[in-house]
């Protein structure tokens, strides 16, 4: 199970070109359904590809591409044991992510309230 930490997020200011590009590939890694439900199953720990595809009905073929995706995304690493696979979630990756979300707006004082008011007004002018 991946520990449960409390994660600072990083001003979005400081993220440069090829962070950006990083967290923009993970990010996009994640916008699958099958990957998220992955993602969910390697959370209590190291899985055989065998064990995944038990929990995740989709064919092999199509496991194996959405394996490869979060790979390459840098969210999971994959150590062969034989004829398979093992997947473990990097716990270091998904705290990256976590950290470049934005933080939520009521933290740093802003009243969006306001803003709700002028978008409801710019709708009914328009």
């Amino acid at each position: 199970m991946i520990a449960s930490t409390s994660v600072e997020p990083i001003e979005l200011e400081s993220i440069d070109g090829s962070a950006a590009e990083t967290l923009a590939s993970a990010f996009k890694a994640l916008g699958d359904p099958t990957r998220l439900r992955i993602l969910a199953v390697l959370a209590d720990g190291t899985h055989c590809v065998c064990e995944i595809q038990e929990v995740i009905d989709v064919p092999g073929n199509l496991l194996s591409h959405h394996l490869k995706v979060l790979r390459e995304a840098g969210l999971i690493d994959g150590e062969r044991r034989g004829r398979w696979i093992d997947y473990t979630l990097k716990a270091s990756a998904i705290a990256a992510l976590a950290k470049a979300l934005p933080p939520d707006p009521s933290r740093l004082g802003l009243d969006l309230s306001s803003c709700a008011g002028a978008c409801a007004r710019d709708e009914a002018q328009a």
